[in-house]
């Protein structure tokens, strides 16, 4: 069993790259509980920052680092993912993983004031950060070159299946129980994930004898966290040119050059091997990981804002009128990765991209009194494209790279996505505040607030288009050669 986690075939995947084995299903069950309950947690806490607000009596610029925090500290410990595996194994790190989560858990749902909840954000965060990149490592690992495209399919299903679920389970819990359940609904996902994982995951040999770099995260670090705060500090400043903004983000890529600089210089392993971009793909996969990231997390904050402020749909009925969404990546799911498997993803991430743009279009055509039904149907084409191009994204990323390299190749890529949520969330919070201002969340008239969104909208489509030059760039094929 300790071959799963070490990059051999799984038994009974010689000759059977057509399929994926019980024993691989088997442990997609176990690490997709846990990925289950921090994905959970975003969903839910992003239509519920309102009602933070009231609670507390707090401004959103207060509450809305409620999530940035969370963000902010899922940043900084992705770079760990790596070397905690090839340190200390994939079973220990993802119990530990697990734990931290839980705890974060338990004292958000007993925090007293916004600072306290901010400060346990961090906890709950530093838990999820590792989280998702964990799964993928221990998933690709077993997997194989020939079944990456599956493998990935299965660590996407709790990441594309939760915005159906998401947001209505968030607007049932707002509605009928105190706003603390939003974190405590964790608690019984977490134990049930540690008592899978310790009873049938697959213990692994440890190759202790890799030191950490540390200067390389001591660099590499503060300059995501610097870069993440300046472009959160954008929707408070109404401008990404502001002062506020650009000396974090400035800091941010000086140090960040500097790590670029150290990484290609140092014997030891970097925390980010920066050296796997001579791969093309992976170079392609990681700037389509930024694009989708700011694909996928500028609307996701735009969307709820949308139908809250604008329409003065409660939680609950938001959360229904986003499913769409869900669902349709939850379709695309059932053909994509057998599909990357079969023709690669080069294709495919290009068709995801135009439906990706299609499906957000309809909102930059917002009259004053929409059709749900249209924005029904192009939500479930926006979540098809969304998915169609996110893991071929995320399979093309490994295709080249040899099995040593996978944790460290997990770690960059998932650096590069939150960093694109971050921009695409900073950069829609802008341009709504910039064409709107205090009206946005004050009583200012329909016409004026419709034409703030549809001007917000377009940069959703443009993030969309902006895929389709760089999918030319990823594999024509799949991989045909074996492990």
């Amino acid at each position: 069993m300790t071959s799963e986690t070490e990059g051999h075939p799984l038994p009974g995947s010689a000759g059977t790259a057509e399929r994926l084995d019980p024993a691989l299903l088997k442990l997609a069950g176990i690490v997709l509980v846990g990925a289950l309950a921090a994905l959970l947690d975003t969903t839910i806490v992003s239509v519920a920052l309102d009602r933070l607000c009231q609670e507390f009596a707090a401004p959103v610029s207060t509450v809305q680092w409620v999530s940035t925090a969370y963000l902010l500290a899922m940043a900084l410990v992705i770079p760990l993912a790596g070397w905690c595996v090839d340190r200390f194994g994939a079973k220990a790190t993802w119990l530990a993983t697990l734990a931290l989560f839980l705890a974060g858990s338990v004292l958000c749902g007993g925090a007293w004031s916004t600072g306290s909840l901010i400060a346990f954000r961090v906890v709950q965060g530093t838990g999820a950060g590792m989280i998702l990149p964990l799964a993928q490592i221990i998933l690709a690992r077993a997997a194989g070159s020939r079944r990456f495209g599956r493998a990935m399919a299965l660590v996407a299903v709790p990441g594309n299946l939760i915005p159906i679920v998401g947001p209505v389970l968030g607007g049932v819990v707002l509605n009928e129980l105190s706003w603390r359940w939003i974190f405590l609904l964790n608690v019984p996902v977490c134990v049930l994930a540690i008592v899978l994982a310790w009873w049938r995951l697959p213990a692994d040999s440890l190759r202790g004898e890799q030191a950490l770099d540390v200067l390389g995260l001591a660099l590499l670090s503060p300059a995501v966290l610097a870069m993440i705060y300046g472009l959160a500090q954008g929707s408070e400043k109404s401008s990404l040119a502001a002062t506020g903004v650009a000396v974090p983000v400035a800091i941010g890529l000086v140090l960040l050059g500097a790590f670029v600089a150290h990484a290609l210089r140092t014997v030891k392993t970097p925390i980010i091997d920066v050296r796997l971009f001579r791969y093309r793909s992976f170079s392609a996969s990681a700037a389509l990981m930024f694009l989708s990231g700011a694909a996928l997390y500028g609307p996701l904050f735009l969307l709820p804002l949308y139908y809250q402020q604008l329409r003065g749909f409660d939680a609950l009925t938001t959360g229904l009128a986003l499913a769409p969404q869900g669902l349709g990546t939850a379709l695309a799911l059932a053909v994509v990765g057998p599909l990357t498997d079969r023709i690669g993803a080069r294709p495919l991430v290009a068709l995801g991209a135009l439906l990706t743009a299609a499906g957000t279009f309809a909102y930059t055509q917002l009259p004053a009194h929409p059709d749900d039904v249209l924005l029904g149907a192009s939500l479930l084409v926006r979540g098809i494209g969304l998915g169609v191009v996110g893991i071929p994204t995320m399979a093309a990323a490994y295709q080249e790279l040899p099995p040593a390299a996978i944790p460290r190749a997990t770690s960059a890529t998932n650096v590069v996505q939150r960093i694109g949520a971050s921009f695409g969330t900073a950069v829609v919070a802008v341009i709504l505040q910039q064409q709107a201002g205090e009206q946005v969340i004050s009583a200012a008239s329909a016409q004026i607030q419709t034409h703030a969104y549809v001007r917000t909208f377009w940069w959703a489509v443009g993030f969309a288009v902006l895929v389709l030059p760089l999918a030319a760039l990823l594999p024509r094929k799949a991989v045909r050669h074996g492990r």
